[in-house]
């Protein structure tokens, strides 16, 4: 039996197999499906066994999983094509007897209102139908996701969105990744939704404030509406089918769908959530 996590080269998945090594788990027990083992050399050399598999090619994936497995399933990021992605992976997962899928989804499951949550609730129902022992790790936003692009904010001044004063319930990446570890080595979790979330919802102004305070510069949060804001991302050439998607969280965040602080993650992790104010200062060292 194996703990196995996909996509395994992503932020997460290197996240998670950091977490499962620092929590005692053997790394010949650990295994990373990836596509292309170059690129998981450093992760062969700590010991983790490599099954290269590809999400678009199902017939790669039948010999990815065994009987017994622990599997993690990481949410693709092909939006749009991740629906079939995910059901050739709960397919072979069904055939192979795995003992356990894990699936990263997104905060509020069936109750997601809005475009980028349409996947993630196809996919928990195909797991579902599967009838495979699951466990349902419904993740939050990642602050990564504003610091990893702070680079613009800085140029210009201003955090830009259409978020009004709607509040974001972040945690680190690293939060997720060690919450997985957990449900992975761990007896209990079968069976189970969790609603991971950090334990502090903030305000893209209380964000704009926070990287002020840092960098001694004036930053402004700018509410704008939601056609001025996809023309931003769209010239900023970003592709229009993502640009609506952002938008459309955006409005998500503005309904409140992003703040809830249910205490999930700060529960399985056993510690409380990485701050805000964390996040920004190590993204302010990259730069």
């Amino acid at each position: 039996m194996s703990i196995v996590v996909t996509g395994a080269t992503g932020h997460l998945g290197r996240l998670v197999i950091d977490a499962l090594l620092e929590r005692g788990t053997p790394a010949a027990s650990v295994a990373a499906v990836v596509r292309d083992k170059a690129k998981a050399a450093d992760l062969a050399e700590r010991g983790v066994e490599l099954r290269v598999a590809d999400y678009d090619r199902p017939e790669t994936l039948v010999g990815a999983f065994e009987a017994g497995d622990r599997v993690l399933l990481i949410s693709g990021n092909a939006v749009g094509q991740r629906v079939p992605q995910h059901t050739a992976v709960i397919t072979a997962a069904k055939a192979a007897g795995v003992a356990q899928l894990a699936y990263t989804g997104l905060l509020g499951g069936p109750d997601a209102d809005f475009v980028l949550a349409d996947e993630h609730k196809a996919t928990e129902r195909a797991i579902l139908d599967s009838g495979l022992p699951y466990t349902f790790l419904r993740n939050g936003w990642y602050t990564e996701n504003y610091t990893e692009n702070l680079a613009p904010v800085l140029a210009h001044g201003a955090v830009v969105a259409n978020a009004g004063e709607g509040r974001v319930a972040s945690a680190a990446r690293a939060d997720y990744g060690a919450a997985a570890a957990v449900v992975l080595t761990e007896d209990g979790h079968l069976g189970k939704a969790y609603e991971l979330s950090g334990d502090t919802a903030w305000s893209l102004a209380e964000y704009a404030a926070e990287v002020a305070r840092q960098t001694g510069r004036d930053i402004a949060y700018d509410d704008v509406p939601a056609e001025t804001h996809h023309g931003i991302l769209t010239g900023a050439g970003v592709p229009e089918p993502f640009a609506s998607i952002l938008v459309d969280v955006d409005a998500a965040i503005a309904r409140g769908r992003l703040a809830g602080t249910s205490g999930d993650l700060s529960r399985l992790i056993g510690r409380p959530t990485t701050p805000l104010a964390e996040t920004v200062a190590a993204a302010l060292r990259s730069l």
